[in-house]
């Protein structure tokens, strides 16, 4: 998978830094040449031997060793792709304002080949506006980032901040390594996240969608070299570089976007979870609490899956998504002809680790002729899967 690939793994001084020991042991397994640097800060959490018994290589600490040549230099020159992981907020800030006072700093700004940070921090440290701007300016160069999660802290707090697992890590090092271009030339229409349905000035009906699967979608269309549109609902998600991003917010907004860019699109993948129901009237004034209860009139919003298959054209693919909890495979087979969809991504959103709110998915790639039920992997990686099938589909229907 990575046979022969040279990495340059970059570590700095967060407690996350113990993941980076797993990073190195799966990028060997999978083929790649690793060598580390670590910040003197990386140091008090794990000492550099461990990282040259796990790579096999020296690590590199001190910008002015007694090595040949100039270190920085030679790292930059033979690598493929430096990761930074964990990459703190002071990494962060460094790297976007080109400050180069150590040596993985140094080497980073001496890098020709993409680089992948994995930030890692406090909340509030990542919700800082200056973090933000730094990751901003980050993006807008073409650095790739994965994470940060959320989860359980250091400091003992729920909260985003937490590094990305060595797993997925090392599935966007491959994603980066190995990225096909079959998508050159493709137009690509993503929906990605929930809608919000107003019933009054401070309330409203949504649902659990955060926009993970769908984002991952337009990433991976991208990084594929696809022109890509991403539609997105209300999500907490940093938008992608490179991407066309429009946002809504409820279902009529949603649709409006969507089927005004329909005919543009060769391939168009739903993975939005708009509202199937709106209130009938959303109240001027916020709706007092009497004490006797509430009726909440509800109507049913536009169908725009279905809307979507009426108006599709030759030489267009159309992937919807069913999200079910029940009858999975039965009901997403339904919704192949109720939608004129070519493709139904199915996935069980009962389960814990798959579906909502998580780093990971389970899907069924559903088409008239089969169904594939792929194991448990990163949204990133079903991504990808769902972008191998829809590729096919449109190279058959231009044959």
């Amino acid at each position: 998978m990575l046979d022969n690939r040279r990495v340059v793994v970059g570590v700095t001084g967060g407690i996350a830094a113990y993941k980076a020991c797993d990073l190195v042991s799966r990028l060997k397994k999978r083929g790649a040449e690793v060598r580390v640097v670590l910040t003197e800060h990386a140091c008090k959490f794990v000492p550099p031997l461990s990282f040259e018994a796990l790579s096999g290589m020296p690590a590199h600490v001190d910008t002015f060793a007694p090595r040949d040549g100039m270190e920085h230099i030679a790292l930059a020159k033979w690598a493929d792709l430096f990761v930074i992981a964990p990459a703190t907020a002071n990494c962060l800030a460094k790297l976007a304002n080109g400050i180069a006072d150590d040596l993985l700093s140094t080497t980073a700004l001496a890098m020709t080949c993409p680089v992948l940070i994995a930030p890692a921090m406090n909340a509030n440290m990542f919700r800082h506006p200056a973090t933000q701007a730094n990751l901003d300016i980050l993006r807008a160069r073409g650095v790739h980032i994965v994470g940060p999660e959320s989860g359980r802290l250091a400091c003992g707090d729920d909260d985003v901040g937490r590094m990305s697992e060595p797993e997925a890590i090392a599935e966007a090092v491959e994603a980066i390594l190995n990225a096909k271009r079959d998508y050159a030339g493709v137009r690509v229409l993503v929906t990605a996240g929930p809608t919000v349905e107003r019933i009054d000035p401070v309330r409203y009906i949504t649902n659990r969608s955060t926009g993970k699967m769908g984002y991952a979608i337009a990433e991976a269309a991208r990084d594929r070299g696809a022109e890509v549109a991403l539609v997105s609902g209300p999500v907490n998600l940093s938008r992608p570089a490179g991407v066309d991003v429009i946002g809504v917010e409820s279902s009529a907004e949603l649709c409006d976007a969507v089927l005004s860019r329909g005919a543009w699109a060769d391939v168009v993948i739903q993975a939005a979870a708009p509202a199937d129901f709106r209130p009938a009237i959303i109240a001027d004034h916020k709706i007092k609490k009497t004490g006797a209860g509430m009726t909440l009139d509800l109507e049913n919003t536009t169908d725009i899956a279905a809307e979507l298959g009426r108006r599709k054209r030759d030489g267009q693919v159309l992937v919807a998504f069913a999200a079910e909890t029940d009858d999975m495979v039965e009901n997403a087979r339904g919704k192949l002809d109720r939608k004129n969809a070519d493709l139904v991504v199915a996935n069980d959103v009962s389960r814990k680790d798959a579906g909502f709110g998580v780093d990971t998915n389970a899907v069924t790639l559903i088409t008239r002729d089969d169904a594939a039920a792929l194991p448990l992997m990163s949204k990133r990686a079903a991504a990808d899967a769902i972008l191998d099938k829809a590729i096919e589909l449109l190279c058959a229907t231009r044959k």
